[in-house]
């Protein structure tokens, strides 16, 4: 997930993207974005114009969505995009880059980072762990290192942090 459709913006269909790629960008040659209709079931968008607006907001246009009526039906929707795209995208230190990295946790594997939420003063860093999902905090007080090159965050953490989901 990068971002959501915040809201409808003139009468045309607009739609305000608000995306955590970490860098103004156009999204120029972005061209299909995808929406959750249903639980792991994505619908495909094709975007027609994108236009920047501020460091996390561009202004999309999508085939088929000409009017405020219908781009309000969207609205808030969470948005998607390929691997590609996001790679091509994202910027390096955008905390939404980590996706994807391996979480290591006192000295072992916990598994993948899925999602990655912004709060004040940390990350949460969504990962699987034992079939259940489990939210990590990544502050400057735990964090050890990210390894960029192998793709990797290793953090510590706290004690009984894990066990709370089991």
């Amino acid at each position: 997930m990068i971002g959501k459709l915040a809201a409808s913006h003139g009468l045309q269909g607009e739609l305000i993207l608000q995306h955590n790629l970490g860098k103004a960008a156009s999204l120029k040659n972005l061209e299909t974005i995808f929406i959750e209709k249903e639980k792991d079931n994505f619908f495909p968008y094709f975007i027609t114009k994108t236009t920047g607006r501020s460091a996390d907001e561009v202004l999309i246009k999508l085939e088929g969505i000409d009017n405020k009526e219908e781009a309000r039906k969207l609205t808030p929707q969470k948005v998607w995009v390929t691997k590609e795209d996001f790679d091509r995208f994202v910027k390096k230190s955008a905390p939404i880059s980590l996706l994807g990295y391996i979480l290591f946790g006192n000295g072992k594997d916990l598994g993948e980072i899925i999602e990655v939420i912004e709060q004040p003063g940390q990350l949460i860093c969504v990962i699987m762990y034992q079939q259940k999902e489990v939210l990590i905090p990544v502050h400057d007080d735990n964090l050890q290192k990210i390894d960029n090159r192998h793709k990797k965050v290793y953090v510590n953490i706290p004690d009984g942090l894990l066990e709370i989901y089991l």
